[in-house]
Parts: C-alpha cells; sequence; structure tokens
C-alpha cells in the first residue's frame, strides 16, 4: 500500500532556519506560509529551526513539532543542511521536505520542495554579495534538476526558470498572500489608530512611503532622486524610507547625501510588522522602484490598504498589481517623479485605481497559498516510492 493511502495527517518538515529576526522577502513568505499550513488538520509539520529561534516557532500550535538543530552563522547552516539535515530527515520520515530558500538538502531520501523567488543571481549578480552568487546559482540548478516539486512565486519566475535552468519535477506557480485582517483600507482599531502610530515613527503627513530592505535591487537611489524633483513642488512633502539597510547601502547613502532636499527624507529603520499598514495606508504615495522581483508581496499589500501605488513596469509587480499601479521604467528618475507628482496632487483616476487595488489584493491570501501547497505536497508524495 502507498503510504498516502491512509487518512493520517500529511508529514510535512519544513525548513525554516533562514528566516532573520526581522524577516523581509523571503523570510516574510516563510514566516506566514507557515503559519497558514499550522492552522490545517491534515498536516503534521516539523519545522527545522535554528538553535536560537526555537520559541517563535513553538508558537503557531499543537500541530507543530519544533527540532531547533541547525546552527546560528549562514555558512554553518549551509554546511549542517547537507551534513545534517538528511539523519535529521531519516529519523523523522516526513512524507516531504519544504525548503523554502533555495537549497535543499541534496542525499536526502525523501521528496523534496524547493521554493524558487528569483533567478537574479544568474542574471543581475551585481546585485548579490559575490560570496552568495555562487552558492545560490549552483543551489537554484540543483533543485532544478532534482528536487521532486518547485514551487515559483510568480508566472515571471517560472518563465525565466524555464528558460536559465529547466526543470526535471513537478513546477507549480503559488502566489504569496496578503494579511488581509492587517492590511485593510480602514484601521481595525479606529481613526486615531494610525495617527498613534505615525507619531511613534516621528512621521506627519504628507509623505511618499517605501518599505523594504535597502539593497540594490529595490534601487531606492533612484527613488530618492525622484522625490528630489518632486519635493519642491510639494514643499510640505516628506520621503519615508522604512526598512533595514541590507548589501549596497552605500548607495542609498550617497544618494540621500546628494539631495537638496534630503532633510525632508526620513530613515526610521526596520519598523514592527503591526506598524506596516498605517504607514502604506496614510501615504500620499507609495512607491516600489525595485529593478526585479520574484514576485512583489509589498506592492499587494499597500493595494490591500487601499495606497496610491506606483511601481516599475516589466516585473514581477507589474503582474500581480493587474493595472491599479502606476507604471515606470525601471531606474528612470523622471518618470518616476512624474508618477509621483501625479498621486500626490490626485490624479482623476487615482480613486479608480485605489478601489480596483483593493479588489485585486483579496484575491491573494495565505490560507489559498497554503492549500496550493498542500496540493503539490500530496503530489510529490503520491509519486515518491514507499
Amino acid at each position: 500500500m502507498n503510504r498516502r493511502d491512509d487518512d493520517r495527517p500529511l508529514e510535512v518538515s519544513l525548513d525554516v532556519s533562514a528566516v532573520p529576526a526581522d524577516p523581509a522577502g523571503a523570510g516574510r513568505y516563510t514566516l506566514d506560509l507557515t503559519a497558514a499550513l499550522a492552522q490545517r488538520d491534515d498536516l503534521a509539520l516539523h519545522l527545522v529551526s535554528r538553535t536560537d529561534d526555537e520559541d517563535r516557532w513553538a508558537s503557531l500550535g499543537a500541530s507543530v513539532t519544533v527540532h531547533a538543530e541547525v546552527p546560528k552563522a549562514r555558512p554553518l547552516r549551509l554546511a549542517w543542511e547537507q551534513a545534517r539535515l538528511p539523519q535529521l530527515l531519516t529519523r523523522l520520515a516526513p512524507d516531504v521536505h519544504h525548503s523554502p530558500h533555495y537549497t535543499m538538502p541534496e542525499s536526502a531520501e525523501v521528496a523534496r520542495v524547493v521554493t524558487v523567488h528569483d533567478l537574479t543571481f544568474f542574471d543581475h549578480p551585481e546585485w548579490h554579495q559575490r560570496s552568495k552568487v555562487a552558492v545560490f546559482r549552483r543551489a537554484i540548478r540543483v533543485a532544478a534538476r532534482h528536487a521532486e516539486g518547485l514551487v515559483c512565486v510568480s508566472e515571471s519566475t517560472a518563465r525565466r526558470l524555464g528558460r536559465i535552468c529547466g526543470y526535471r519535477g513537478d513546477m507549480r506557480v503559488i502566489p504569496h498572500g496578503v494579511d488581509l485582517d492587517r492590511f485593510r483600507p480602514e484601521p481595525g482599531g479606529g481613526a486615531g489608530e494610525d495617527d498613534a502610530v505615525l507619531a511613534q515613527l516621528g512621521v506627519r503627513r504628507p509623505y511618499v512611503g517605501f518599505v523594504g530592505t535597502l539593497e540594490p535591487r529595490k534601487d531606492v537611489p533612484t527613488l530618492v532622486r525622484a522625490f528630489d524633483r518632486v519635493a519642491a513642488a510639494h514643499p510640505d512633502l516628506l520621503l519615508v524610507l522604512a526598512g533595514i539597510g541590507g548589501w549596497g547601502i552605500d548607495d542609498v547613502d550617497a544618494a540621500v547625501a546628494a539631495a537638496v532636499h534630503r532633510d525632508r527624507i526620513l530613515r526610521p529603520g526596520y519598523i514592527a510588522d503591526g506598524a506596516v499598514p498605517a504607514l502604506l495606508r496614510q501615504a500620499a504615495a507609495v512607491a516600489y522602484p525595485s529593478l526585479e522581483e520574484g514576485f512583489g508581496i509589498p506592492a499587494l499589500e499597500a493595494l490591500a490598504c487601499g495606497a496610491p501605488l506606483v511601481t516599475t513596469k516589466g516585473s514581477a509587480m507589474e503582474e500581480v498589481t493587474g493595472g491599479a499601479a502606476l507604471l515606470f521604467p525601471p531606474g528612470d528618475a523622471a518618470a518616476l517623479a512624474g508618477a509621483l507628482d501625479m498621486l500626490v496632487r490626485g490624479d482623476a483616476n487615482l480613486d479608480v485605481r485605489r478601489r480596483r487595488g483593493v479588489v485585486i489584493a483579496a484575491r491573494y491570501t495565505w490560507p489559498a497559498s497554503a492549500s496550493a501547497h498542500v496540493e503539490l505536497y500530496r503530489a510529490v508524495a503520491r509519486r515518491r516510492p514507499a
């Protein structure tokens, strides 16, 4: 009998060891997906975490068992994945192991699913630390050749994976979700809730908002230059750059230092998850000038809040925003400045785009994303010999 012919919960191990203390991007995906999976009664989750991170995952519920065995440092973590994780998986004997961040235990005797977020390690290595490029190029190629299942987070990522690497396993395009309980046009706690959050952040209206890691692919310097172009026409307008400094932060620092209106650029650093919806909701415009994204969840979160949004043409964010955002060519500060000016002034179609954005964002939920992941887990588990 195939091991999945009974009615017991599907046993899934999930590697959550790459999620940082302050998650963004792929870390946020892993955290939110895991929380959604933990709500299901048809799964038994084994979470493989860092030794210093057990408490965060143990709080997800009774269906979750945490194995806090992974070293803290990234080089040791990657080595542990290849040398020790296969042994742990042999003991646990899950039906499926999911690696949500490119790499996978290559010698493990278990059905493996790997998430590929984007292919920028291949076509834009300059956006990454040099030490990461070779590691993750190899990891993506290995996953494409050997993983039983592959998750691509957008059609754009799936097309690029096919062109650059090809793939052997069962590949599914599974979008991220949006936490619609938090990201909504109106605050749940009343009109004063957002005001209190902005006051704590030291932010006043009107402002252009950006939330994300300050790293090369986000192209924050172009946003700074675009803001500088429109700031004189809007003397009360601020630019708020919320997020931690990633690799390449020097370019952001230089752009801010060179800005004529640098005294109106606020950098509050990483802001807590609970503060992000208020910052998006109350913005005169939200800008995501990213040169490339695997999916673009920050754009959808902005739309869910009813925020006026501008983002880049030809990106995954154009794919998911479905006509609800203004678009500009990547890297074009003049075009971005024009779009910001339109949004701040309140162009004729602004309300239509805002309403459309709320509708589009509502299509993307974490329970739906989790269900699609589980469908893939079951498919690869059925094909794996017992």
